[in-house]
């Protein structure tokens, strides 16, 4: 355990070596799923289980909504436009972590006919196609109405007026 926990310390800084890694796998899992034929299910699970994933990524750690909860007359503590760091409900590492740990256990599922039930997948597809686009369009609807973007890279700087004036030499 030791060893697993010093790995996952060496690679926490590297996040494209992570992120890569995890593509590489799930496309191992899309490669196996696609050779094999089957497995649906398993595939539809690890799905919803990356939606959900994503939702969570996506979703402030305290949600304005809510903070919205009108019990009465409150006094104003903070002005709309003050700034305020995106803080993530799950942190991109510990995001890329549950992703790689679902699309390992997915491969693992592949190798055993139990979990391959079968199921006409395209109506699997499809309800993950509406199931997604739903979900999505709640989520930014949930933004533009807190006014608040997932992807800021930090506090926005004022830009000072530009200098168009003459030097005076003298």
């Amino acid at each position: 355990m030791k060893k697993y926990q010093y790995y996952l310390d060496k690679l926490t800084p590297q996040t494209a070596v992570r992120w890569t890694m995890a593509v590489v796998a799930i496309f191992t899992f899309a490669a196996r799923i696609l050779y094999l034929q089957g497995f649906y299910i398993v595939a539809y699970a690890v799905g919803i289980y990356y939606l959900n994933l994503l939702l969570l990524f996506l979703t402030p750690s305290i949600d304005p909504a809510l903070e919205d909860d009108d019990d009465g007359p409150v006094l104003p503590s903070k002005t709309n436009d003050e700034f305020r760091p995106f803080m993530r409900r799950l942190p991109e590492f510990k995001c890329w972590h549950s992703a790689m740990k679902a699309t390992l256990i997915a491969i693992f599922c592949t190798f055993f006919e139990f979990f391959n039930v079968p199921v006409f997948w395209p109506i699997l597809v499809m309800y993950f196609i509406i199931l997604f686009f739903l979900t999505m369009k709640r989520q930014i609807m949930h933004m533009i109405k807190y006014k608040y973007i997932p992807f800021t890279v930090g506090k926005p700087r004022m830009a000072g007026k530009e200098d168009t004036g003459k030097v005076v030499v003298g």
